[in-house]
């Protein structure tokens, strides 16, 4: 796969659709460069899977797969010194919970998940962006949100299974304690990055729209009355997140693209005699494999990031008679419909006429002191 400079060609460019095609094809097939040490993905696949082991050893699929969760927050691992490491990685396991929880709580009170779920992707943009946290943003802990607000769960169930969560985050940030001990033995680290320039639009305007299309997104799913649809919301706020309104686009072809192959794989997945050793064992190599691939192209991630999340959510349900074809086709349409709202959101986004009406009506609602 080439990235291929056409500026430079002598002939005129094509125009038309086949001019669309190939810069279209141009932009899917180019991998992007990456700087990751091999070993962070083997790391990071023990941090989500021996939580996986520890629930197929005891029986308990489900509290392996609550801590799982938690241990997503290895990701956000970043190549600076140790010290920030440990409290970026803290903070995050923190964030996880409360997320996570907060979710679980709308479970209960059905009305409220779409104005939390926007709240908390609001105020989570909003603290990443402050602090400069990096990639994979704000989408982990939306995530934890969305698969807590449709967890089956009782309410005296609620405190066992936020434990859980914040001892997978713990692991998590043991793991990263250690294998970083190892990492900066064999690379120096990077400066810590500087916080970003606190202006309106980056830390007040654009997390307000995120957050409200990421709500409408969900109220949408409410409206249409899909079940389990935790990945409507995710999915619309994968898509918004482009820096601009090409990234936008490209994480839409991208996310389609790639979430129709990975549904492909996951049916064949569940149409295995899959045990708990053994989906457990399959859910750290998507790990690894996705870990290895998402900085390299985004669709090549995402074609194992949607059986990974399938099987995390549906680990403890998996074998109770469940038809796999109905459970594709509904993680497909959630799929499509949350990039749709993503796409709109993030042409909003990026329109300076609504930026314009939308900043000035926001300054109006907030009091003077508080803005940046």
């Amino acid at each position: 796969m080439l990235v291929v400079d056409r500026a430079m060609e002598p002939q005129a460019p094509p125009s038309g659709l086949l001019a669309l095609l190939r810069r279209e094809a141009q932009h899917f097939f180019t991998l992007a460069r990456s700087d990751r040490p091999w070993h962070m993905p083997i790391a990071a696949a023990a941090a989500t899977g021996f939580p996986l082991l520890t629930g197929a050893y005891f029986g308990h699929m489900d509290y392996g797969q609550a801590s799982s969760l938690g241990g997503l927050i290895f990701l956000y691992l970043s190549n600076t010194p140790l010290a920030s490491r440990m409290v970026t990685l803290m903070v995050c396991a923190f964030g996880m919970t409360a997320c996570y929880t907060l979710g679980v709580i709308s479970h209960f009170v059905p009305v409220l998940m779409m104005p939390v779920l926007a709240g908390m992707a609001i105020l989570v943009l909003m603290i990443s962006r402050f602090y400069g946290l990096g990639m994979p943003g704000g989408l982990f802990f939306i995530m934890a949100a969305s698969i807590g607000a449709y967890s089956p769960l009782g309410i005296l169930d609620v405190p066992l299974f936020v434990g859980l969560v914040s001892m997978g985050g713990l692991l998590a940030c043991l793991i990263a304690f250690f294998y970083s001990l190892y990492d900066l033995r064999t690379r120096p680290p990077g400066p810590v990055p500087e916080r970003p320039s606190p202006s309106f639009d980056f830390l007040v305007f654009d997390p307000v729209v995120i957050g409200l299309f990421v709500g409408v997104s969900l109220a949408l799913a409410q409206l249409f009355q899909l079940h389990n649809a935790y990945w409507v919301p995710v999915s619309c706020l994968a898509v918004i997140q482009g820096v601009s309104l090409r990234a936008v686009w490209n994480r839409q072809v991208h996310r389609l693209v790639g979430t129709a192959l990975g549904l492909a794989l996951a049916w064949g997945l569940l149409m295995l005699p899959l045990d708990p050793w053994s989906l457990s064992l399959i859910m750290m190599g998507l790990t690894l494999i996705i870990e290895t691939l998402v900085v390299r192209h985004y669709a090549f991630a995402v074609v194992f990031i949607t059986p990974l999340t399938i099987l995390l959510v549906e680990a403890a349900q998996l074998g109770r008679g469940g038809s796999p074809a109905l459970l594709i086709e509904a993680r497909l349409f959630d799929t499509v419909l949350g990039c749709l709202v993503g796409l709109v959101g993030g042409y909003c986004l990026h329109s300076p006429r609504f930026r314009a009406i939308g900043r000035q009506a926001l300054r109006r609602l907030i009091p003077e002191r508080l803005l940046p």
